[in-house]
C-alpha cells in the first residue's frame, strides 16, 4: 500500500518545531522520534526521524543541517472554522520570529510557510456573481492575516 506523507527537513530543531505544532493543533501527537547516534558529526542526539500527526494527518521530520531551507514552494494549508481560529493560529505561528506574508500566508519561526485560511473565504472568492467575487479577491489581496468580516463587507459593497 502506498501512502504519500509530507517529510520536513529542519536544520537542527525538528523536535522543538513538532512539539510546538502538536501543541497548537488539536487532535495532534508525536508518534515516534528516532535520534542520530551520539558521535554523528554535527547531529549526534538530534532527530534522525520523527513521525507526528497534525489533526490526524501524518507527517515526518528530521534534522539534517542548513543545506535545504524551507521556501514558499511548499506550505501547510490550515482551514479554519472562523475568525477566532484564524486569529489563534496566526498569532501562535508568527510569535517568536514568524513573519507575516500577504493573502493569509506566513512563515513560522523555522521558516515553514503556512496558509491560515477561513473556510468561508472559498465561497466568497468563488461567488457566482463575478463582481462580488472580484471585490472579495481584491480585499484579500490587501491583507496579511485574513479578516473574513472585512472581506464579506467588501464583497457586499456596491
Amino acid at each position: 500500500m502506498s501512502i504519500v506523507t509530507p517529510f520536513l527537513w529542519f536544520d537542527d530543531d525538528a523536535e522543538e518545531a513538532i512539539a510546538f505544532y502538536t501543541r497548537i493543533v488539536p487532535r495532534s501527537e508525536i508518534v515516534a522520534i528516532t535520534r542520530y547516534p551520539e558521535g554523528t558529526p554535527g547531529l549526534g542526539g538530534k532527530v534522525m526521524h520523527a513521525h507526528f500527526r497534525l489533526d490526524g494527518a501524518d507527517y515526518f521530520a528530521m534534522d539534517a543541517g542548513p543545506q535545504y531551507p524551507f521556501t514558499e514552494a511548499i506550505s501547510l494549508h490550515l482551514t479554519c472554522a472562523d475568525q477566532d481560529e484564524v486569529d489563534r493560529y496566526w498569532d501562535a505561528l508568527v510569535a517568536d520570529g514568524g513573519v507575516e506574508q500577504p493573502c493569509g500566508w506566513l512563515k513560522d519561526r523555522w521558516g515553514l510557510s503556512w496558509q491560515i485560511i477561513p473556510a468561508r473565504l472559498a465561497s466568497l472568492i468563488q461567488d457566482a456573481d463575478a463582481t462580488r467575487a472580484h471585490r472579495a479577491v481584491q480585499a484579500m489581496l490587501s491583507m496579511h492575516k485574513i479578516d473574513i468580516v472585512a472581506i464579506e463587507a467588501a464583497a457586499d459593497a456596491a
